[in-house]
């Protein structure tokens, strides 16, 4: 299944945990998602749509400072979908670096291009490092709370991966100097 086919179990996921408007929906893809997860507004909105026909989320239409707002809350229909979801066993999980790509290519644009490459990647990495271990050291502390042992183990994934990526940098580098 494509990664947009999973969009309604983003959502259902995250309004598991509280309701929101579909641009808060975004917001938080962009941030407590984004080292393993994307999407954009153009899947998100389409996919709130299929989400309240199928009973799966309710919308709520408000005004909130003068401003027209929709929040979209799920159902216990919705839960139970999300349940049945998260029980099925994982299929395909996938790795998608361009960096990687370009590397595996890296004998026709020469060591200089490929060098950059590594040392662009290892420098976005470093700065993402330090926002993840920033959510692990602030997660350590509300490890009582079951929602939030969930997202430190996330954290925790990305904080590993991300220091093997850096050890990889560095290896990388020195075998193409």
């Amino acid at each position: 299944m494509a990664n947009d086919k999973k969009m309604d179990q983003v959502i259902l996921g995250l309004l598991s945990h509280e309701s929101l408007t579909g641009y808060e929906i975004k917001k938080r893809i962009d941030t407590m998602l984004k080292y393993f997860w994307s999407g954009s507004y153009g899947s998100i909105y389409p996919t709130l749509s299929s989400l309240v026909a199928d009973g799966f989320v309710t919308k709520n239409e408000t005004v909130e400072n003068g401003r027209d707002k929709i929040i979209y809350t799920i159902t216990n229909t919705g839960r139970y979908h999300l349940q049945e979801w998260l029980a099925i066993p994982v299929t395909k999980d996938e790795l998608r670096y361009e960096t990687l790509l370009k590397l595996f290519f890296g004998s026709v644009a020469g060591t200089k291009i490929s060098l950059e490459h590594i040392e662009n990647f290892e420098e976005k990495i470093k700065n993402e490092l330090i926002v993840l271990k920033g959510a692990v050291m602030s997660l350590e502390g509300i490890l009582q709370d079951d929602a939030h042992k969930y997202y430190f183990l996330t954290a925790l994934f990305g904080v590993k991966a991300y220091e093997a990526y850096l050890d990889w940098c560095d290896e990388a580098k020195k075998i193409l100097k």
